[in-house]
């Protein structure tokens, strides 16, 4: 029996509780002066009272506007930062007393970051890795092979870290996050930058990493294709509180939501009429553009227009996140307002409890 087999099976009890937050806040103290000897120190809530449990083996989005939180939460997750209140809990273990325990259970990247040293080769840091974590050497060097495998690394096993491309780095930092095998991994902005093909190559990656070794995923990203292809579950922070924690097409039809089919016709033509499916909302030349619901399949749609337009070629723009979510926080502060008028507050369908 490995070691993650045995912990796997000690800690059954809390598999629908895997991740635990329990009304979690992180409040910062920010100074600044206000005159050659005084000082105002400020109060910034970065985190207000969070509640949320992921169980064992989901892949759920985490996503929010820039400075909404997202990054304290994984770094209060990983035991970088204690929080100011609340109890929090991964696989049993408070990350903030037992981090070094923790360490061993968990891989993290960071999209903006490298966990690879700058000049040395990416084997030469897979190596420092094996040791670091203790990685038996049976299961280095097969998890190592595994993942040179199914992330194309081969290649780059010999270049110095600071030669690689963005893509390449971020498939060599995924792999030195799963060397030791985690249960638990937290990707922030794991595609930032990334190629179509990149994306696509890190996106069936996980996916094949979540069905075969049950690994709890947590990931942050304004790019809502890579939730729409990885989780099931999406969550959603604004302002350090939890807003949205449903289905994505929940969240669509809370912040009511529009993605854009952009369609490329042979000629000029007068705007396309599919009846209530779309809208035309801008037309140059022979390119137009056409609105409909972000919660509804775009195949009826190219279908309906193919069947009767000269189509050469189309793509799909995906909504703002944003956007979506400043529709949706508007949305709560007007029901929040008229609640107050009524003596009932209105809730956001789907909202998470926060």
């Amino acid at each position: 029996m490995t070691d993650r087999e045995f912990d796997v099976d000690a800690g059954m009890e809390s598999d629908m509780g895997f991740i635990e937050l329990d009304r979690v806040e992180k409040v910062f103290d920010v100074r600044r002066r206000t005159g050659f000897l005084k000082r105002e120190v400020r109060q910034v809530r970065a985190v207000d009272s969070i509640s949320f449990t992921v169980a064992r083996g989901e892949m759920v989005g985490y996503i929010g506007p820039n400075g909404a939180g997202k990054s304290t939460t994984i770094k209060m997750l990983t035991g970088i930062l204690t929080p100011s209140g609340g109890r929090l809990r991964v696989a049993g273990i408070d990350p903030s007393r037992e981090r070094t325990r923790l360490a061993h259970r968990i891989g993290v990247v960071f999209g903006q970051r490298t966990t690879l040293w700058w000049d040395l080769p990416l084997i030469d840091s897979y190596r420092l890795m094996h040791r670091m974590y203790r990685i038996p050497d049976g299961r280095y060097r097969e998890n190592l092979d595994r993942l040179v495998e199914l992330l194309d690394l081969s290649a780059l096993l010999d270049v110095p870290v600071r030669q690689l491309s963005l893509g390449q780095r971020m498939r060599g930092d995924i792999a030195a996050a799963l060397l030791h095998d985690p249960e638990v991994l937290y990707l922030d902005e794991p595609t930032i930058g990334l190629d179509v093909v990149s994306k696509s190559r890190v996106r069936e990656f996980l996916r094949e990493l979540n069905a075969e070794r049950r690994t709890t995923v947590l990931l942050t990203t304004h790019d809502l294709q890579d939730i729409e292809q990885l989780c099931s579950r999406v969550m959603v922070i604004d302002h350090g509180r939890l807003v949205y924690d449903g289905a994505l097409a929940g969240l669509h039809e809370a912040g009511e939501s529009e993605r854009t089919l952009v369609v490329d016709l042979a000629r000029e033509l007068p705007p396309i009429e599919v009846g209530e499916a779309a809208r035309v909302v801008k037309v140059d030349g022979p390119r137009q553009w056409l609105a409909f619901p972000a919660s509804e399949s775009a195949a009826p749609l190219v279908a309906r227009i193919a069947e009767r337009y000269p189509l050469v070629d189309l793509s799909v723009r995906e909504p703002d996140i944003e956007a979506v979510i400043a529709k949706m926080y508007a949305d709560r502060e007007a029901g929040r307002e008229a609640g107050r008028e009524t003596g009932r507050e209105a809730v956001v369908p789907g909202a998470g409890t926060s």
